[in-house]
């Protein structure tokens, strides 16, 4: 019988950890330059020595860690796995539970900018009536949730695992949000129905289908082709981690400046590919991340996700269908989803809206936009557990 306790956590990285850091990366091997002058063959020489020369000299993972404890953070075992999440009340009444997933190569610190203005709405411009409860836990194998040690960790099983935190947290009627494999679980978690989950929201929708039209309206056709670049050009990490994630864990937990071109490279990509990541996020954002990777020595752990995820890697272009009601913000500089498609894989699409800016890591870039969007498509769910299907807003 599992041992339902909830347990408090907090982190402190110890001091010789991040002394031994520091020190790899004095002694960092680097290659020649690349041959070409752009991101093309990967993040360029010199774009990487100068993230890493700052991470060595004048980053303070402990500014971070303070922060972070900031929040109640818990762990609690599931489905055999000890499972770490932030949990935030909030003090308003008839706050609604949300639970929040990340993916790679994000952690929880994807939402640290966005969990008080939905806990807290007074607090940043919004209502009361806009308040949420919020959850996030860590994806297995991810910062401070345990690391698998048997196969099946995939976004199903992970999805259950949810649905009893949330049942486990008391919640009896709750809605979910994700993006990146964070989309991929939450979509699950709706396949699934669970007790109490009444809707989703999703930033990185899954709609192309698994058969694609001779015939495409011209938002379709874009989608296929930078789906096709997409595959043909970026998804190098992708095909290392679905098929090999414990060789790329080697090389990855052995140079923390491999782990830094690693995630460094993604978030260019993921932010528009503009070759300057920094205008979309802060060196310390970046690196927050990229050190909440190295000091739990998550490389192969979180690799390995991938790799549980494979067999909808190589066929399948979308998660499937939903049922359940099911809204979605698109951001200009992530992969296309065409509102034609969506309607197929969601029925019950009952918010769209398409954002001027943002990427990949929405909450993360433009926190205040992505608050207004969970506060924009949840606001109905508070009255009804089926609302009707509202027009996209304009």
């Amino acid at each position: 019988m599992e041992f339902k306790e909830i347990i408090p956590f907090a982190y402190h990285a110890p001091q010789n950890a991040l002394d031994d850091l520091k020190q790899r990366l004095t002694q960092a091997r680097w290659p020649e330059h690349e041959t070409t002058n752009d991101w093309s063959e990967g993040v360029p020489l010199d774009k990487l020595r100068m993230l890493v020369e700052y991470w060595r000299t004048d980053y303070d993972w402990r500014h971070c860690e303070e922060a972070l404890n900031r929040f109640p953070q818990f762990r609690t075992k599931i489905d055999g796995l000890n499972i770490h999440f932030i949990h935030v009340r909030s003090k308003h009444p008839n706050a609604l539970p949300i639970i929040l997933s990340h993916g790679w190569p994000s952690t929880i610190l994807l939402f640290r900018d966005v969990i008080e203005p939905l806990t807290d709405p007074t607090a940043y411009g919004g209502k009361a009536e806009d308040s949420f409860d919020v959850v996030v836990p860590s994806l297995p194998g991810f910062a401070f949730s345990e690391k698998p040690a048997e196969r099946g960790w995939n976004a199903q099983r992970t999805a259950r695992a949810w649905a009893v935190l949330m049942q486990r947290l008391g919640y009896p009627r709750y809605v979910a949000q994700g993006g990146d494999w964070g989309a991929f679980v939450t979509t699950a978690l709706a396949q699934q129905h669970p007790p109490g989950l009444v809707a989703i929201h999703l930033n990185f929708p899954q709609v192309v289908p698994d058969r694609i039209p001779e015939k495409l309206t011209p938002d379709q056709q874009r989608a296929v082709e930078i789906l096709n670049r997409f595959r043909n050009e970026g998804s190098g990490y992708l095909m290392m981690q679905s098929t090999r994630p414990q060789t790329i864990g080697y090389a990855l937990m052995d140079s923390p400046a491999g782990q830094a071109a690693w995630i460094y490279d993604i978030f260019n990509a993921g932010t528009g590919e503009r070759g300057n990541p920094e205008e979309a996020l802060t060196r310390d954002q970046m690196l927050d991340e990229i050190t909440l990777y190295w000091l739990p020595g998550t490389a192969a752990s979180s690799a390995r996700f991938y790799f549980e995820q494979r067999a909808l890697l190589g066929r399948p272009n979308n998660a499937g269908r939903v049922d359940l009601p099911v809204g979605v913000s698109r951001f200009p500089n992530d992969l296309p989803a065409p509102r034609s498609w969506a309607r197929d894989m969601y029925p019950n699409l009952f918010y769209w809206n398409e954002l001027d800016s943002g990427g990949h890591f929405a909450s993360l870039e433009k926190p205040q936009l992505f608050t207004e969007e969970l506060r924009n498509c949840f606001r109905k769910m508070r009255q009804s557990d089926h609302p009707d299907t509202i027009p996209e807003k304009k």
